[in-house]
């Protein structure tokens, strides 16, 4: 039996950073949504910045009611805006990094080097030699080969390599497979079985000094079961290298905690908490974990216009339109992924609800946003907050149709700035030329 929907006012009340104000609308932080929409125009993204605040607070009260000191290394990936990272940096955290480019923005917010994590299972040569001068604190490392290639790059620099084995555990997350990464066929991590061996290999190879163990199964993940599994098969790993004289003194544990977005049983940080309390506690290891999405997730909206109500025959529901599309927002069509929306207008909000299929106006029959969602009877130039983009929102938008990539703005405390200006159209094609003999022909 297929479950109702939540209704756009019951979405409200799990969500303490929005409100329903009876004259201004939809607020965020106490920012009446509607003056964004109207200053900047639709689509844009908004970030809470009070919002990112809490949910780092949250987590390490977790972790501090647990008797752990865990290491905080905010995965980039969900959200990489200078704005969060600053903010998220002033609130004690590090940063787990996937490519050059990410730890280039790390730096350039004052992170420290040493509270970097670099991972990621394609890391160019030019990337490691970037991280290896700027003395990051641990290279996730993420196969053999990388490992020999790492010895080598670290020697011609005269650099030492603080590598963690990013181990693949073989456990099945229960999330979608499209983000799932710790079982045997994923891409992912060094094969189970040869982990050990390769821990030894990199004790003796030059320039390069193991430090421990790295280990991340997927992305939101209901269920504490699939942590304390892979959890559990870290420290049976880490008991038989130190059996076998070698020395382990860090556990990464990774990201991956789920949230709610729909009406899903999300587990607690303290879930997360108890599971490593539960698997690694009495091992003298230094822990670390790499939350992203939980953080960054609840923290953003994305603001849509309707554009226009394309009805459709009684039995079927209408196309409401939107102006904000999947190369806004790829996550729907991707993963096929639920967020709740929500309209702005106080009036509209208290209308009966019905069924409406939302779409975006990209060229593409996977541009929708919600299929038959019970929502109040929208109309052209309503506008509605798209909940729960914090997290692989804006960071993975493209400009597909020739479409700019929208404006971001951040709120906190009443009070609201621009953050990055919508891109202008001519910047689509700025950086392209034409070949001379293309210029030529048409003379």
């Amino acid at each position: 039996m297929t479950r109702p929907d939540p209704d756009p006012l019951h979405l409200l009340a799990s969500r303490p950073s929005l409100r329903m104000d009876v004259h201004s609308g939809l607020l965020f932080e106490d920012v009446p949504l509607q003056i964004l929409a109207r200053d900047l125009g639709t689509p844009c993204w908004v970030t809470g910045a009070g919002t990112l605040r809490r949910r780092v607070r949250n987590l390490r009260s977790a972790f501090e009611a647990a008797g752990l000191d865990v290491g905080f290394h905010y995965a980039m990936k969900a959200n990489d805006h200078l704005a969060t990272l600053s903010v998220l940096r002033a609130e004690g955290c590090g940063a787990d990094v996937v490519s050059g480019g990410e730890l280039h923005r790390a730096l350039t917010v004052g992170i420290r080097p040493d509270r970097i994590v670099f991972s990621g299972v394609g890391k160019t040569d030019a990337e490691l030699k970037f991280a290896l001068v700027q003395g990051v604190g641990q290279i996730n490392v993420e196969s053999a080969e990388e490992l020999v290639r790492l010895s080598a790059l670290a020697g011609t620099l005269g650099a030492t390599a603080r590598v963690a084995l990013r181990v693949n555990p073989d456990v099945e997350a229960g999330t979608h497979d499209k983000i799932s990464t710790g079982r045997a066929g994923d891409k992912f991590g060094i094969a189970w079985h040869e982990a050990p061996a390769l821990y030894r290999q990199a004790s003796d190879l030059p320039n390069v000094i193991p430090v421990g163990l790295a280990v991340h199964i997927g992305s939101q993940i209901l269920s504490p079961a699939p942590f304390r599994a892979a959890y559990g098969r870290v420290a049976d790993m880490v008991r038989a290298l130190r059996a076998d004289g070698l020395h382990v003194d860090i556990v990464d544990c990774g990201g991956g905690l789920g949230i709610r977005y729909r009406d899903e049983l999300a587990p607690p940080p303290s879930a997360l908490a108890g599971a490593i309390q539960e698997t690694l506690g009495d091992l003298d290891v230094a822990l670390a974990i790499e939350p992203g999405r939980w953080i960054a997730a609840p923290a953003g909206v994305l603001l849509a216009s309707v554009i226009d109500v394309k009805k459709q025959p009684d039995d079927v529901p209408d196309f409401i339109v939107l102006d904000a599309a999947m190369n806004d927002l790829a996550r729907p069509a991707l993963y096929d992924s639920w967020h709740g929306i929500v309209p702005l207008s106080p009036e509209r909000a208290q209308e009966d609800l019905i069924p409406q299929t939302v779409v975006g106006p990209v060229c593409e029959s996977s541009d929708i946003m919600a299929t038959a969602r019970p929502l109040p009877p929208l109309q052209r130039g309503d506008v509605v907050a798209i909940l729960d983009t914090g997290a692989y929102g804006a960071v993975m938008s493209s400009t597909y149709n020739a479409r700019p990539l929208a404006a971001q703005a951040m709120v906190e405390h009443g009070q609201w700035q621009t953050i990055k200006a919508r891109q202008p159209i001519e910047a689509l094609w700025a950086g392209e030329t034409i070949p001379e003999w293309l210029d030529r022909e048409t003379a």
